[in-house]
């Protein structure tokens, strides 16, 4: 099993200087592994996933003429145990995020960047989606304004705030709010994304919400908060560790990066504003136990009540 635990990796790459400040991205749970990452041939329902997926699936919607780029650790030797459904592997931390949105949008072109190399994340035609399950963590004490980004993050920043993708953050692992700080660190990767038209922070429920048996926040995630800003743009979703071994904030985003996929294949013409509004807005909170936008923030992502419209503006 596998808890809420945030390992540092490299600084050689990664970290983001500016006069004496370092930010160092970090794992936002720290969950790797290694053999060959296993596709799915079918859509087949696995037992962690919304039964709202199949009903998706079984109207034609599985992420067809959408890029999903996974920015992650797809280079280092950290590996672990768990299993989606597939069987259980032993992947890298982006080997598991990757697999978990190829298995929720089948036909989604799904493309990994390492975030090691710092580079620009480049976009390809059509509707993109960036999955982002890592956090860039600095000392509390030094503000947004200090640091300085790599190409790498400066070019999600911006796709975020001109909506040029749709940008999945895992809201991170410390059971505080998005923005805020944790044992004197602060990812503010967070931070600079808040804000963003098209930038969704992702926090994790230890179960799919049901009206009959609604959910509750996992005890490791972080939450809303009390701004305002966030709370519009953080949805929540089951995270079933107890079922695949897989905890964490991580693997809340690439069910949002999925979602955001499968609404693509519907949506042709929509922009990522557009997809991620939808997202948003359509958002449930009868499926929440003692629904609160400070813990929830807009509430438990639903794909029916996302895709049901005709269109969108």
């Amino acid at each position: 099993m596998f808890g809420p635990i945030r390992s540092l990796l490299s600084a050689a790459a990664l970290a983001l200087l500016c006069g004496t400040s370092v930010a160092v991205a970090q794992d936002v749970d720290a969950l790797a592994t290694a053999t060959p990452l296993a596709t799915a041939t079918k859509p087949v329902l696995r037992s962690w996933m919304s039964p709202e997926v199949a009903a998706a699936w079984a109207k034609g919607y599985k992420g067809r003429g959408v890029t999903v780029t996974v920015v992650d650790d797809f280079n280092s030797t950290s590996k672990y145990s768990g299993n989606f459904g597939t069987g259980t592997q032993y992947l890298r931390h982006g080997d598991w995020t990757k697999l978990e949105i190829s298995l929720l949008a089948p036909e989604a072109t799904i493309r990994a960047k390492s975030f090691y190399t710092g580079t620009t994340v480049p976009l390809a035609s059509g509707l993109n989606v960036l999955n982002l399950s890592y956090g860039m963590y600095a000392s509390s004490s030094y503000s947004l304004s200090q640091l300085g980004w790599s190409a790498q993050e400066s070019s999600i920043i911006s796709y975020a705030k001109n909506g040029k993708a749709v940008v999945a953050k895992a809201a991170g692992n410390d059971a505080v709010a998005v923005g805020t700080s944790a044992g004197g660190q602060t990812d503010f990767l967070d931070l600079a994304l808040v804000g963003a038209q098209s930038a969704i922070f992702a926090g994790a429920l230890s179960s799919n919400g049901t009206t009959s048996n609604p959910a509750t926040l996992a005890s490791y995630s972080n939450y809303a908060g009390s701004d305002p800003t966030v709370q519009s743009h953080f949805l929540v979703v089951g995270v079933e560790g107890n079922k695949t071994g897989l905890y964490g904030t991580s693997f809340a985003a690439p069910i949002i990066s999925g979602y955001a996929a499968i609404l693509g294949s519907k949506f042709k013409t929509a922009s990522s504003t557009q997809i991620t509004n939808q997202l948003l807005t359509t958002a449930r909170k009868d499926t929440l136990l003692n629904y609160d936008a400070s813990i929830y923030g807009q509430g438990e992502a639903s794909l029916t009540r996302a895709l049901a419209p005709l269109s969108i503006k």
